[in-house]
Protein backbone atom coordinates (compact mmCIF):
# COMPACT_ATOMS: atom_id res chain seq x y z
CA UNK A 1 0.00 0.00 0.00
CA UNK A 2 1.86 3.41 -0.83
CA UNK A 3 1.74 5.67 2.30
CA UNK A 4 0.38 8.68 1.55
CA UNK A 5 1.37 12.10 3.01
CA UNK A 6 -1.31 14.76 3.65
CA UNK A 7 1.16 17.35 5.39
CA UNK A 8 4.87 18.21 4.96
CA UNK A 9 7.73 20.34 5.21
CA UNK A 10 11.74 20.10 4.97
CA UNK A 11 14.26 23.02 6.22
CA UNK A 12 17.81 22.62 4.61
CA UNK A 13 20.29 24.35 7.10
CA UNK A 14 23.94 25.03 6.05
CA UNK A 15 26.19 25.54 8.15
CA UNK A 16 28.77 28.53 7.36
CA UNK A 17 31.72 30.71 8.79
CA UNK A 18 32.85 34.25 8.71
CA UNK A 19 35.89 35.44 9.85
CA UNK A 20 35.33 37.65 13.15
CA UNK A 21 37.23 40.29 11.81
CA UNK A 22 35.26 40.97 8.70
CA UNK A 23 31.62 40.24 10.67
CA UNK A 24 30.35 43.38 10.39
CA UNK A 25 31.30 44.19 6.94
CA UNK A 26 29.09 40.79 6.70
CA UNK A 27 26.38 42.18 8.28
CA UNK A 28 26.26 44.71 6.12
CA UNK A 29 26.06 43.04 3.40
CA UNK A 30 23.33 41.36 4.38
CA UNK A 31 21.64 44.38 5.26
CA UNK A 32 22.42 45.86 1.51
CA UNK A 33 19.93 43.01 -0.25
CA UNK A 34 16.00 44.88 -0.49
CA UNK A 35 15.60 41.34 0.59
CA UNK A 36 16.42 40.59 3.43
CA UNK A 37 14.93 42.35 6.98
CA UNK A 38 16.06 41.91 10.59
CA UNK A 39 13.95 39.72 12.11
CA UNK A 40 12.35 41.10 15.55
CA UNK A 41 11.35 38.47 18.38
CA UNK A 42 8.26 39.93 20.19
CA UNK A 43 6.91 38.52 23.49
CA UNK A 44 3.26 38.04 22.10
CA UNK A 45 3.94 36.89 18.84
CA UNK A 46 6.67 34.51 19.86
CA UNK A 47 5.20 33.78 23.15
CA UNK A 48 5.65 29.63 22.75
CA UNK A 49 9.40 30.52 21.81
CA UNK A 50 9.44 33.19 24.84
CA UNK A 51 8.20 30.03 27.28
CA UNK A 52 10.00 27.05 25.80
CA UNK A 53 13.41 28.26 25.81
CA UNK A 54 15.12 28.90 29.84
CA UNK A 55 16.14 32.47 30.02
CA UNK A 56 19.74 32.31 29.92
CA UNK A 57 19.83 30.62 26.25
CA UNK A 58 16.57 32.61 25.50
CA UNK A 59 18.89 35.74 26.07
CA UNK A 60 21.78 34.47 23.86
CA UNK A 61 19.62 33.60 20.88
CA UNK A 62 17.03 35.80 20.97
CA UNK A 63 17.89 39.16 21.29
CA UNK A 64 15.24 40.72 19.99
CA UNK A 65 13.19 39.95 22.73
CA UNK A 66 15.02 42.66 24.29
CA UNK A 67 14.67 45.07 21.63
CA UNK A 68 12.10 47.54 22.59
CA UNK A 69 9.67 49.58 20.35
CA UNK A 70 12.31 52.75 20.59
CA UNK A 71 15.65 50.58 19.81
CA UNK A 72 13.76 49.18 17.25
CA UNK A 73 12.82 52.63 15.68
CA UNK A 74 16.32 53.89 16.61
CA UNK A 75 17.84 50.59 14.74
CA UNK A 76 15.89 51.77 11.29
CA UNK A 77 16.90 55.73 11.68
CA UNK A 78 20.70 55.03 11.90
CA UNK A 79 23.57 54.73 9.38
CA UNK A 80 23.42 51.02 7.67
CA UNK A 81 27.26 50.86 9.31
CA UNK A 82 26.31 52.18 12.56
CA UNK A 83 23.62 49.47 12.60
CA UNK A 84 25.78 46.61 11.92
CA UNK A 85 28.16 47.69 14.51
CA UNK A 86 25.54 47.80 17.16
CA UNK A 87 23.95 44.21 15.83
CA UNK A 88 27.60 42.55 15.84
CA UNK A 89 27.36 43.18 19.37
CA UNK A 90 24.49 40.74 20.04
CA UNK A 91 25.45 37.27 20.65
CA UNK A 92 23.00 36.00 17.94
CA UNK A 93 20.81 37.84 15.54
CA UNK A 94 18.50 36.41 12.49
CA UNK A 95 17.05 37.89 9.42
CA UNK A 96 14.11 36.65 7.30
CA UNK A 97 14.91 36.65 3.27
CA UNK A 98 11.47 37.96 1.72
CA UNK A 99 10.49 34.78 -0.40
CA UNK A 100 8.30 35.98 -3.56
CA UNK A 101 5.18 34.39 -3.60
CA UNK A 102 4.36 31.40 -5.81
CA UNK A 103 2.50 31.95 -8.65
CA UNK A 104 3.79 29.63 -11.31
CA UNK A 105 1.98 26.74 -11.80
CA UNK A 106 2.86 23.10 -13.23
CA UNK A 107 4.39 23.56 -16.61
CA UNK A 108 3.45 19.81 -18.25
CA UNK A 109 7.06 18.65 -17.26
CA UNK A 110 7.59 15.92 -15.55
CA UNK A 111 9.43 16.14 -12.24
CA UNK A 112 9.27 17.15 -8.65
CA UNK A 113 7.71 20.86 -7.95
CA UNK A 114 8.78 22.67 -4.73
CA UNK A 115 8.11 26.13 -2.87
CA UNK A 116 10.19 27.68 -1.18
CA UNK A 117 8.20 28.67 1.74
CA UNK A 118 10.88 30.63 4.07
CA UNK A 119 14.40 31.18 4.25
CA UNK A 120 16.27 32.53 7.70
CA UNK A 121 20.10 33.32 8.46
CA UNK A 122 20.62 32.96 11.95
CA UNK A 123 24.03 34.78 12.81
CA UNK A 124 26.10 34.54 16.09
CA UNK A 125 28.87 37.10 16.60
CA UNK A 126 31.59 34.38 16.89
CA UNK A 127 31.02 34.56 13.16
CA UNK A 128 29.04 31.09 13.07
CA UNK A 129 25.82 31.45 11.06
CA UNK A 130 23.23 29.30 9.52
CA UNK A 131 21.55 29.73 6.25
CA UNK A 132 17.67 27.47 6.97
CA UNK A 133 15.83 27.31 3.58
CA UNK A 134 12.11 25.72 4.38
CA UNK A 135 10.99 23.47 1.78
CA UNK A 136 7.64 21.77 0.72
CA UNK A 137 7.21 19.52 -1.89
CA UNK A 138 4.34 20.12 -4.66
CA UNK A 139 2.96 17.23 -5.08
CA UNK A 140 3.01 15.92 -1.36
CA UNK A 141 0.54 13.07 -1.78
CA UNK A 142 3.01 10.31 -2.97
CA UNK A 143 5.34 9.93 0.08
CA UNK A 144 8.49 8.57 -2.24
CA UNK A 145 7.95 12.12 -3.72
CA UNK A 146 9.21 13.42 -0.48
CA UNK A 147 12.34 10.62 -0.04
CA UNK A 148 13.05 11.22 -3.68
CA UNK A 149 13.45 15.38 -3.02
CA UNK A 150 15.32 15.01 0.13
CA UNK A 151 17.64 12.57 -1.22
CA UNK A 152 18.24 15.13 -3.83
CA UNK A 153 18.18 18.50 -2.27
CA UNK A 154 20.42 17.82 -0.07
CA UNK A 155 23.32 17.49 -2.47
CA UNK A 156 22.56 20.58 -4.62
CA UNK A 157 25.26 22.61 -3.45
CA UNK A 158 28.13 19.69 -3.94
CA UNK A 159 31.02 21.47 -5.90
CA UNK A 160 31.92 18.87 -8.33
CA UNK A 161 27.40 18.70 -8.80
CA UNK A 162 26.45 18.62 -12.11
CA UNK A 163 22.70 20.62 -12.60
CA UNK A 164 21.58 18.65 -15.50
CA UNK A 165 21.26 15.69 -12.20
CA UNK A 166 18.28 18.30 -10.75
CA UNK A 167 16.36 18.48 -13.98
CA UNK A 168 13.31 16.69 -12.47
CA UNK A 169 13.37 19.10 -9.83
CA UNK A 170 11.45 22.15 -10.79
CA UNK A 171 11.70 25.95 -8.39
CA UNK A 172 7.92 26.96 -7.74
CA UNK A 173 8.84 30.38 -6.61
CA UNK A 174 8.93 33.84 -8.81
CA UNK A 175 12.39 34.16 -6.59
CA UNK A 176 14.48 31.76 -8.49
CA UNK A 177 13.78 30.71 -11.68
CA UNK A 178 15.25 27.66 -11.91
CA UNK A 179 17.83 25.65 -9.82
CA UNK A 180 20.86 27.33 -11.26
CA UNK A 181 19.86 30.57 -9.88
CA UNK A 182 18.87 29.44 -6.46
CA UNK A 183 22.18 27.90 -5.93
CA UNK A 184 23.82 31.33 -7.33
CA UNK A 185 21.57 32.76 -4.30
CA UNK A 186 22.82 30.47 -1.99
CA UNK A 187 26.67 31.61 -3.22
CA UNK A 188 26.17 34.49 -2.87
CA UNK A 189 25.01 34.27 0.90
CA UNK A 190 26.77 32.19 2.26
CA UNK A 191 30.73 32.47 0.77
CA UNK A 192 32.74 34.02 2.70
CA UNK A 193 37.13 34.15 3.29
CA UNK A 194 36.68 31.19 5.86
CA UNK A 195 38.03 27.82 4.99
CA UNK A 196 35.72 25.55 7.45
CA UNK A 197 37.51 22.57 6.20
CA UNK A 198 39.61 22.96 8.76
CA UNK A 199 37.29 22.64 11.58
CA UNK A 200 36.19 19.95 9.25
CA UNK A 201 32.70 21.29 8.73
CA UNK A 202 30.84 19.39 5.58
CA UNK A 203 30.16 22.19 3.12
CA UNK A 204 28.87 20.06 0.37
CA UNK A 205 25.96 18.96 1.76
CA UNK A 206 22.40 20.53 3.86
CA UNK A 207 21.76 19.02 6.70
CA UNK A 208 17.92 17.68 6.74
CA UNK A 209 15.21 18.75 9.23
CA UNK A 210 12.04 17.65 7.72
CA UNK A 211 8.20 17.21 9.02
CA UNK A 212 6.03 14.39 7.29
CA UNK A 213 2.18 13.98 8.37
CA UNK A 214 0.91 10.40 6.61
CA UNK A 215 -2.42 9.43 6.12
CA UNK A 216 -3.95 7.76 9.04
CA UNK A 217 -5.09 4.96 6.69
CA UNK A 218 -1.44 3.86 6.52
CA UNK A 219 -0.67 4.25 10.25
CA UNK A 220 -3.79 3.38 13.21
CA UNK A 221 -4.37 0.96 15.74
CA UNK A 222 -4.60 -1.89 13.01
CA UNK A 223 -1.87 -0.58 10.75
CA UNK A 224 0.80 -0.08 13.29
CA UNK A 225 4.50 1.55 12.90
CA UNK A 226 6.28 -1.79 12.56
CA UNK A 227 4.93 -1.95 8.66
CA UNK A 228 6.30 1.45 8.09
CA UNK A 229 9.66 0.59 9.58
CA UNK A 230 11.50 0.64 6.11
CA UNK A 231 9.56 3.55 5.26
CA UNK A 232 10.52 5.31 8.58
CA UNK A 233 14.63 4.46 8.18
CA UNK A 234 14.34 5.77 4.50
CA UNK A 235 12.89 9.13 5.90
CA UNK A 236 15.56 9.58 8.76
CA UNK A 237 18.63 8.00 6.60
CA UNK A 238 17.62 10.66 3.84
CA UNK A 239 17.27 7.80 0.91
CA UNK A 240 15.17 7.64 -2.14
CA UNK A 241 12.29 5.77 -2.25
CA UNK A 242 14.11 2.87 -4.56
CA UNK A 243 16.95 2.61 -2.28
CA UNK A 244 17.30 -1.55 -1.23
CA UNK A 245 20.19 -0.58 1.51
CA UNK A 246 19.65 -2.33 4.61
CA UNK A 247 19.26 0.82 6.49
CA UNK A 248 21.21 0.19 10.01
CA UNK A 249 23.12 3.09 11.44
CA UNK A 250 24.12 2.50 15.09
CA UNK A 251 23.84 6.28 15.79
CA UNK A 252 20.62 6.73 14.99
CA UNK A 253 18.31 7.74 18.12
CA UNK A 254 14.75 7.23 18.08
CA UNK A 255 11.73 9.41 20.20
CA UNK A 256 8.96 8.25 20.45
CA UNK A 257 6.99 10.21 23.01
CA UNK A 258 4.04 10.01 20.93
CA UNK A 259 1.57 7.81 19.80
CA UNK A 260 1.47 8.46 16.21
CA UNK A 261 4.57 10.46 15.53
CA UNK A 262 8.51 9.23 16.01
CA UNK A 263 11.80 11.47 15.40
CA UNK A 264 14.35 10.09 14.35
CA UNK A 265 18.61 11.73 14.47
CA UNK A 266 21.34 11.23 13.16
CA UNK A 267 24.31 13.14 12.20
CA UNK A 268 22.91 14.13 8.79
CA UNK A 269 19.61 15.48 10.49
CA UNK A 270 15.99 15.12 11.94
CA UNK A 271 13.28 14.02 10.53
CA UNK A 272 10.12 13.39 12.31
CA UNK A 273 7.26 11.06 11.19
CA UNK A 274 3.38 11.04 12.40
CA UNK A 275 0.28 9.90 11.48
CA UNK A 276 -3.20 12.09 11.14
CA UNK A 277 -4.79 9.57 14.10
CA UNK A 278 -3.77 12.06 16.33
CA UNK A 279 -5.06 15.42 15.26
CA UNK A 280 -2.18 17.41 17.21
CA UNK A 281 -0.07 15.68 14.09
CA UNK A 282 -1.43 18.25 12.21
CA UNK A 283 -2.20 21.30 14.06
CA UNK A 284 0.07 21.63 17.22
CA UNK A 285 2.80 19.63 16.60
CA UNK A 286 4.24 20.75 13.26
CA UNK A 287 4.37 24.67 14.37
CA UNK A 288 6.60 23.14 17.34
CA UNK A 289 8.62 21.02 15.59
CA UNK A 290 9.57 23.94 13.03
CA UNK A 291 10.28 26.85 16.09
CA UNK A 292 10.96 25.05 19.27
CA UNK A 293 13.09 22.21 18.16
CA UNK A 294 14.61 23.63 15.30
CA UNK A 295 16.08 26.13 17.43
CA UNK A 296 17.05 23.86 19.92
CA UNK A 297 18.85 21.95 16.64
CA UNK A 298 20.28 25.17 15.74
CA UNK A 299 21.63 25.97 19.32
CA UNK A 300 23.14 21.97 19.32
CA UNK A 301 24.68 22.69 15.91
CA UNK A 302 26.35 25.98 16.97
CA UNK A 303 27.83 24.64 20.25
CA UNK A 304 29.37 21.62 18.22
CA UNK A 305 31.12 24.16 15.95
CA UNK A 306 32.13 26.75 18.71
CA UNK A 307 34.15 23.66 20.30
CA UNK A 308 35.67 22.95 17.28
CA UNK A 309 36.83 26.51 16.33
CA UNK A 310 38.05 26.23 20.46
CA UNK A 311 39.90 22.84 19.61
CA UNK A 312 41.40 24.66 16.37
CA UNK A 313 42.69 27.71 18.22
CA UNK A 314 42.98 26.75 21.70
CA UNK A 315 42.69 29.68 24.28
CA UNK A 316 42.00 29.07 27.82
CA UNK A 317 39.89 32.36 28.17
CA UNK A 318 37.83 31.32 25.52
CA UNK A 319 37.36 27.72 26.86
CA UNK A 320 36.45 29.19 30.28
CA UNK A 321 34.10 31.50 28.86
CA UNK A 322 32.43 28.83 26.79
CA UNK A 323 31.94 27.06 29.52
CA UNK A 324 30.59 29.72 31.62
CA UNK A 325 28.08 31.34 29.03
CA UNK A 326 26.90 28.42 26.90
CA UNK A 327 28.04 24.94 27.86
CA UNK A 328 26.77 24.88 31.61
CA UNK A 329 23.07 26.66 31.19
CA UNK A 330 19.94 24.05 30.53
CA UNK A 331 17.98 25.17 26.77
CA UNK A 332 14.23 24.23 28.32
CA UNK A 333 12.40 23.17 31.10
CA UNK A 334 10.23 21.12 28.10
CA UNK A 335 10.48 17.28 28.68
CA UNK A 336 10.02 16.25 25.64
CA UNK A 337 12.71 19.28 24.20
CA UNK A 338 14.93 18.20 27.01
CA UNK A 339 14.79 14.67 25.47
CA UNK A 340 15.60 15.82 21.93
CA UNK A 341 18.76 17.86 23.33
CA UNK A 342 20.38 15.52 25.18
CA UNK A 343 19.89 12.85 21.96
CA UNK A 344 21.42 15.53 19.64
CA UNK A 345 24.16 16.23 21.67
CA UNK A 346 24.45 12.51 22.02
CA UNK A 347 24.07 11.76 18.05
CA UNK A 348 26.76 14.66 17.32
CA UNK A 349 29.12 13.66 20.22
CA UNK A 350 29.26 16.75 22.14
CA UNK A 351 29.97 15.83 25.13
CA UNK A 352 32.96 13.86 23.97
CA UNK A 353 34.43 17.04 21.98
CA UNK A 354 34.05 18.57 25.19
CA UNK A 355 35.77 16.24 27.01
CA UNK A 356 38.57 16.19 24.99
CA UNK A 357 38.96 20.18 25.58
CA UNK A 358 38.76 19.86 28.87
CA UNK A 359 41.60 17.37 29.02
CA UNK A 360 43.48 19.69 26.96
CA UNK A 361 42.95 22.39 29.81
CA UNK A 362 43.37 20.24 32.75
CA UNK A 363 46.63 19.27 31.41
CA UNK A 364 47.72 23.31 30.58
CA UNK A 365 46.00 24.17 34.11
CA UNK A 366 48.12 21.38 35.46
CA UNK A 367 51.53 22.41 33.82
CA UNK A 368 50.91 26.20 34.66
CA UNK A 369 50.37 24.94 38.56
CA UNK A 370 53.64 22.88 38.25
CA UNK A 371 55.36 25.67 37.18
CA UNK A 372 54.26 28.34 39.31
CA UNK A 373 54.78 26.11 42.37
CA UNK A 374 58.29 25.50 41.25
CA UNK A 375 58.77 28.73 41.15
CA UNK A 376 57.77 29.54 44.53
CA UNK A 377 59.51 26.65 45.87
CA UNK A 378 62.62 28.54 44.11
CA UNK A 379 61.65 31.44 45.65
CA UNK A 380 61.14 30.16 49.10
CA UNK A 381 64.62 28.69 48.97
CA UNK A 382 66.39 31.36 47.98
CA UNK A 383 65.08 33.37 51.19
CA UNK A 384 66.05 30.44 53.01
CA UNK A 385 69.58 30.47 51.59
CA UNK A 386 69.74 34.33 51.97
CA UNK A 387 68.05 34.12 55.50
CA UNK A 388 70.91 31.18 56.72
CA UNK A 389 73.45 33.27 55.16
CA UNK A 390 72.11 36.54 57.08
CA UNK A 391 72.22 34.33 60.60
CA UNK A 392 75.29 33.42 60.01
CA UNK A 393 77.40 36.50 59.00
CA UNK A 394 75.27 37.79 62.30
CA UNK A 395 76.84 34.97 64.07
CA UNK A 396 80.25 35.74 63.03
CA UNK A 397 80.15 39.14 63.41
CA UNK A 398 78.85 38.54 67.31
CA UNK A 399 82.46 36.02 67.48
CA UNK A 400 84.24 38.99 66.28
CA UNK A 401 83.29 41.52 68.49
Amino acid sequence: MEVKARYQYTYFIYPYMVKQNKYIKYLMKLQANKNISLKIFQKDKDYDVYRYFLPKVRNYMFSGFNFDKEKVNHLKEISQDTRAALLAKENCIVFDYNVEKDIHGKTGEDGIFFKIQNIQIICFNTGICFLCIKTNVEDLEEFSNILNFNYKFKDIYEEYNNLNNYDHIKVQTDAFDNMKSFKQFIQDVTETEYNESKLNIDTQKFLTYSYTCIDQDNWNDERTFEDLKSTFEKYVGILPQDSSIDYNNKDLKIISKWKYAKIGITKQGITMFCSTADMNNYTRLPLEFETNYLYTYIFTLYKKIYLQIISENFKEENFINYTKKIWIHEVTSDDCGTAIYNEIQEVIELDKLYSEIKNKYDVLYKGKNIEKDKKIDIFIAVLLIASLAFNVLNFVTLSIK
